[in-house]
């Protein structure tokens, strides 16, 4: 058998990204069941606890084993909850979990050369233009820089 294409999905605490995964899931792994053709690759950017924390000095390495240790937590939680979404839907098969520290945007893009993958699926945050400006956008770097296709999935607005 042919190996399976992989599919990376990049995922946060955010309900956007895990709208994302839901989606990934319910397009390309849950229709086809175990026959799915591909493999599916999470994966988590932990920020580095300098970019956290931004001081230096004096008891500054006692701080940062202090977060280190709660954004490794953090990311275990990330990671826990895709898992259950993913058992939830029955998908258990050729997966792979993965936590990187890094910038969201570079861990990302190295995911989907490390794992040769023809797509990438990341959510949005639906910011504004400043804010997205400020902040910089995950997913329209991804979409520029990663080389393959990228899927963005945006949560529906709901309707009152």
């Amino acid at each position: 058998m042919a190996e399976k294409s992989v599919v990376v999905v990049g995922i946060d605490d955010s309900e956007q990204s895990i709208y994302a995964l839901e989606w990934a899931l319910d397009h390309f792994f849950v229709p086809l069941g175990s026959d799915s053709i591909f493999k599916l690759v999470i994966v988590h950017a932990q920020p580095t606890p300098s970019s956290v924390v931004g001081l230096a000095g004096p008891g500054a390495a006692d701080v940062f084993a202090i977060v280190q240790v709660d954004l490794t937590k953090i990311s275990k939680r990330i990671l826990e909850k895709a898992k259950e979404i993913c058992i939830g839907k029955s998908v258990n098969d050729d997966m792979l979990f993965e936590v990187v520290e890094g910038d969201p945007r570079s861990v990302l893009c190295e995911a989907v050369e490390k794992h040769h993958a023809i797509m990438l699926v990341v959510g949005s945050h639906g910011y504004g233009a400043i804010k997205r400006a400020v902040l910089g956008s995950v997913s329209d770097y991804c979409a520029h820089h990663a080389h393959c296709s990228v899927m963005i999935v945006k949560k529906p607005k709901i309707k009152h």
